[in-house]
Formats: structure tokens, sequence, C-alpha cells
């Protein structure tokens, strides 16, 4: 590719990972919204954040695998041009039922963001891929928080359906700007969609993100959760056996077997758990009246612009982590920053009695987050040939997708643990509680990486390297 040309995909790159990140956080700052302005119940309008979650969770390995076929291009057209069709129903006054809808065609979105580096890696430079790559990977974290603000202000001033016309414009911009930008694949591709395998892995998610999302389930219904719980399982395994004997799998589990792939997805499970736990209990703390006995009563844009210092520190860790990566390995970065995460949970822990600390331990996690988010790219890719980039990031999106939703229930049901008979708020400890539970998620994963790190280190010291992942073959 041409200088000049490469100098237009990389903005465009980003650009697309930022608004479809930002797009499918839209429910997050909306939900009282949609529940007061269409007349349903909070529960029922939180669906408007767990659908868009659940549909990118099924759509990424599926978008993923098609990336790495003869087709990524009309691919990634098309895909735009289903999540433009669901801001436009988001955005006309119909039923709940098309909001859902339209929420449901724009959370196929984050499906991009692996194809979106699988481009950089085939088009770029190697030294100019890796930076953008992790910049990819940062930007689609911190677009919760640049849509946060933008949102909720919008629905203050113009209602929900104003809100909701943010994402229409932005998205009719991405579709545009890939539909000038996006080079063909290179030749020589091929890929086949196992459909058994994702409608099985569609079942599994679907069970596991309702599960964290209907957190009265555990509380009233322990015995119907669990039993649910163990059909997921049994869904899962189905589908690693599905994969395993498909010629053509959706995701290729001996690639996910490698060493280094399974300890950097299982690093991104734990760690989100813990990245989002902490991200949910500062936003609520900050929204919590002053009649609880602690919080600051914010509304739900003066809330939002508590991640302001999340956004700006997690991208510029983000644009600093390829630099750092020159001298310190990559697993290294990643126990690094999830040190950092844990510094996040210590300070709200310890002070949030005033809401600059609100704002500094906020900061803290997004240098934290945009560090490990940069870093993690790098831990996979090193054993992933390119024609498998797609593929390879999507399962570890899914993983996070799923990290992320547990994170938030967890945070659910400590707080609710916490919140006594007759009272709406819990108790102030229940927060500092919480916050230990999430060092304790950040601890796991900074031992994860320190392993992954130490076998990075006996593989540099070998004559040959690391080994490289090849398709068909296990760890």
């Amino acid at each position: 590719m041409a200088r000049s040309e490469a100098r237009l995909l990389v903005p465009a790159l980003v650009f697309i990972a930022l608004v479809v990140a930002a797009v499918a956080s839209l429910g997050t700052p909306l939900i009282t919204s949609v529940a007061t302005s269409l007349h349903v119940s909070l529960g029922s309008a939180q669906w408007t954040l767990t659908i868009a979650l659940l549909s990118g969770a099924v759509a990424t390995p599926v978008l993923g695998r098609l990336g790495a076929g003869p087709h990524r291009r009309a691919t990634i057209l098309l895909t735009l041009a289903v999540v433009v069709a669901g801001s436009a129903l988001t955005v006309l006054p119909l039923p709940f039922a098309w909001l859902l809808a339209g929420r449901a065609a724009q959370g196929v979105g984050l499906g991009l963001t692996a194809l979106m580096m699988g481009v950089a890696r085939d088009h770029l430079p190697e030294e100019r891929s890796a930076s953008v790559i992790a910049l990819i990977s940062v930007v689609s974290i911190i677009g919760a928080g640049v849509g946060y603000p933008l949102a909720a202000l919008l629905a203050e001033l113009g209602g929900v359906r104003a809100a909701y016309g943010l994402g229409l414009v932005v998205t009719a911009a991405a579709l545009l700007t890939a539909w000038r930008s996006m080079p063909e694949a290179p030749e020589g591709r091929s890929a086949h969609v196992d459909v058994a395998g994702a409608i099985v892995l569609a079942a599994a998610l679907l069970l596991v993100l309702f599960l964290a999302g209907e957190r009265d389930l555990w509380s009233r219904h322990l015995a119907v959760t669990a039993g649910l719980a163990v059909i997921a399982v049994v869904l899962l395994c189905v589908w690693f056996v599905i994969e395993l004997r498909s010629t053509t799998p959706l995701v290729d589990v001996r690639a996910v077997r490698h060493p280094a792939v399974a300890g950097a997805n299982l690093a991104m499970f734990v760690g989100g758990i813990g990245m989002y736990l902490l991200l949910t209990l500062i936003t609520r703390y900050a929204q919590t009246p002053h009649g609880a006995g602690y919080g600051f009563g914010l509304t739900t844009f003066v809330a939002g612009l508590v991640l302001i210092p999340f956004s700006v520190l997690g991208f510029v860790a983000g644009k600093l982590t390829p630099r750092v990566r020159t001298r310190i390995a990559d697993p290294l970065l990643l126990a690094g920053s999830a040190v950092v995460v844990g510094g996040g949970f210590a300070l709200f822990a310890a002070a949030r009695s005033d809401l600059a600390e609100l704002f500094a331990a906020m900061g803290v996690l997004g240098l934290g987050v945009g560090g490990f988010s940069a870093a993690m790219p790098g831990v996979i890719l090193a054993v992933t040939p390119k024609s498998e980039t797609s593929s390879a990031m999507s399962f570890n999106y899914v993983v996070r997708s799923v990290g992320y939703s547990l994170g938030s229930a967890i945070g659910g049901l400590i707080l609710a643990a916490g919140t006594g008979p007759g009272h709406l708020f819990p108790d102030d400890g229940a927060y500092t509680t919480a916050a230990l539970a999430g060092l304790g998620a950040m601890a796991i994963t900074t031992l994860t990486s320190l392993a992954l790190a130490r076998r990075h280190g006996r593989q540099g010291r070998g004559r040959s390297g690391p080994r490289p992942w090849r398709p068909g073959r296990g760890a």
C-alpha cells in the first residue's frame, strides 16, 4: 500500500472501531430515559444494552471468520449497513420492540473491531501495524467514555430519540468512510462459516449474558439459575467439540489452546471482570443521592463526565504502549497494567468522599485499561498467522464481552447483598467489599500475565524463539 493510502487508512480504521464501540455503549446512559419515555420497566429497558452486547458477542466470531476470507471489504460494508439500519430504527418513533431490534443491529458492529485489526496487519508495514492494532484495541474500549456523556446530554436536551440520533449520524459517517477507504483482502484467502457452531455458540452466549443481566434470578430463583448455568456450560462444551471436529471451524480451538493464546484469553476474561466492575462501581456511586449517606447525586450527564479521565488517560496509555513495547515484553505490560487497575480499586476502596477522588480513580482505571488493551493483541498475534488475525482477535473479544458482563453482574450482586431490608441503596461498605473482590480479580490477572511473561522469557532464550501456531496444530 502506498504511503498516502496508508495515511488515509489508519484514521479510517480507528474511526470505525471508535464508532461501533461508542454506538454499542449508547444503551448505558439511556436506560432510565427509555423506561420513562417508552413506559417499560427498568428491567426491560436494561435489554437495550444487553441485546447489543449479545448480538455483538455472537456476530464477532462469525465476522472474524468472514473477515479471514476474500470478501472482507464486502463484509465490512454490509455490516456497517446493518448498523446504520439499526440506528435508524432507534431514532424512528416506533414501539419498544423495534428499538430492541435496532439495538441488536447496532451491536453487530462490535464484530468489526477484529476486522479492522486484520486490515491493519495485512496492509500496513509490520512496525506500523503493531501500533495501529494496539490503538484500535484501546479505542474499542474508551469508546464508551466518548459516547456516554454525549448521549446523556442529548437525552436531557431532546429526549431519548435525539440521543440515538447521534448513533445514526456517526454510523452513516463510518459507512461512508469504509466505502472510501477499505481495501480488498489479499488474494488466496478462503473462509467458510460453521453454521452449527455459530448456532450453538449463540445459544450458550445468550444464556451467559442473560444470567449476567438478570441479577434477581440469583437471589430469588437460585436453583433455576444454577440449572441454566449448567446448560450454558454444556452448550459451550458441545460447541468446543463441534469446532474440534469441523474442517472449517468458526474458531480454530487448536489455536486457542496454544499456551500464549489461552493465557492471554484467561487474563482478558478475569481482567475484564475486574475492569468493568470498577467502571460500574464508580459511575453508580457518583449518581447515588446524598440521602443514602454517601454519593454525589450527579445527573446522568454530569456522571458521564466522570468518564472523561478514563477515556483521556486510556488513549494516552494506548499511544505510549507501542513505544514501551520495544523495551518491555507484552506479557509484562499486561501484568503491569493489571497492577495499575488494581491501584484504581485500592484508591476507590480507600478514598471516595470527594468527587476529585472519583475522577482520580477513573483516571487510574483508564491508564491501566488502555495499557492492557494495547498490549493484548501483541501477545495473541505473536503466534498467529496474518490470515487468522481477525478470527483470533474476534475470539478474544467474545471473551472480553463475557468478562465485562460478568463484572457488571458480580458488582450488582455484591451491592444487592449489601442493601438492607426496606432500603433502596446499598450500604457504603458494600462498595468496599466489591472493590476488594475486584482487587482479587486483578491479582489473578497479574499472576496469569506473569506466567505468560515467564514462558515468553524462556522461549526468547531459545535458539528458535517462540513457536508460531499453525492451522490444525495444537499447543
